[in-house]
């Protein structure tokens, strides 16, 4: 294709994308059905993982559980089927661990079949300043937070990819854009996986592989106990989320193929004025809206792998 072709293509697809967007602000998208789909959720022994697991069950999914903690699976697994899950599946598994990770895919794939949903959900946080975190505890976050979904994509999406149908969702964080004082690793991490998974859908479209969609999940501080003590210097503006707010949000934007989910709605502007803005300017109002001040939480690593 000539560059005026090109270029005139550009042009009226760029018209017809604003017009499409536009429309919806008034019409909501339409909900695709995922009944009978199997949903695989790292980390849902607890918080988020669990209320998401619950959301699908209700949708008629098969689920299948992914965590270190067996007691919380269980009962994540008992919250499903009350909430109407066709079935469920809980495994043990260690997400940090690549050949653990590829073995506990290979059982899912024999006992259940091919993954239709995959939602990297699990995260911890180690809560200290960077000069004073141990190595092992860095490693350990990295680990989770971003490696694991390398893992996890290499065991799933293969099948996606051979029936051009499937759903890769990431729990990143508002951390994965913009940094936080005293939360180094956890912001490492949380980009490393915002990045990742833009790559991957990009990577998908380029192949022709349009069946096989993306959400890209990135919420402030959420309520579920990984980040107890946190507080908010404007909660109107950036409130701490509730957890059951941020699973139905979650659920939501990926029946409707949305890409990029940030939650509260302000961080869309402020996402945005952080990429225009002059450093010092971004600085200064960063500091003032309590996004780059020292995170004050009473927190620590959690190696049951809770949410954000």
């Amino acid at each position: 294709m000539n560059f005026f072709l090109e270029t005139i293509q550009v042009i009226l697809l760029s018209i017809w994308y604003n017009v499409e967007s536009f429309w919806h602000l008034f019409v909501p998208m339409k909900k695709k059905n995922i009944a009978g789909e199997v949903v695989l959720i790292t980390g849902a022994g607890s918080g988020i993982g669990r209320l998401m697991a619950q959301e699908f069950a209700a949708l008629g999914t098969v689920l299948v559980l992914w965590d270190i903690n067996q007691e919380g699976m269980k009962e994540t697994a008992r919250l499903a089927k009350q909430s109407g899950a066709s079935r469920v599946h809980y495994y043990l598994c260690d997400c940090s661990d690549k050949n653990e990770v590829y073995r506990v895919a290979d059982q899912v794939k024999r006992e259940v079949g091919d993954v239709d949903i995959l939602v990297n959900n699990a995260g911890i946080v180690t809560g200290k300043k960077f000069m004073d975190a141990p190595d092992s505890l860095i490693e350990k976050t990295l680990e989770v937070n971003s490696m694991a979904h390398f893992w996890t994509y290499k065991a799933f999406l293969p099948a996606m990819i051979a029936n051009n149908h499937g759903h890769l969702v990431s729990i990143a964080s508002t951390a994965g854009f913009i940094g936080v004082n005293g939360l180094a690793d956890y912001c490492a991490s949380k980009f490393a996986a915002v990045g990742f998974a833009e790559s991957v859908g990009l990577e998908l479209l380029a192949t022709g592989k349009d069946g096989v969609k993306t959400t890209i999940v990135c919420p402030y501080f959420i309520n579920t106990g990984m980040f107890d003590g946190c507080q908010t210097k404007w909660p109107t503006l950036l409130p701490i989320l509730n957890p059951e707010y941020v699973a139905k949000k979650i659920i939501h934007a990926v029946l409707t193929d949305q890409v990029f989910l940030l939650m509260p709605r302000s961080m869309y502007l402020i996402a945005a004025l952080k990429n225009v803005l002059p450093w010092k300017l971004t600085s200064l109002l960063g500091s003032y809206l309590g996004l780059t001040i020292k995170v004050d939480c009473n927190t620590s690593l959690s190696l049951h792998y809770k949410l954000q």
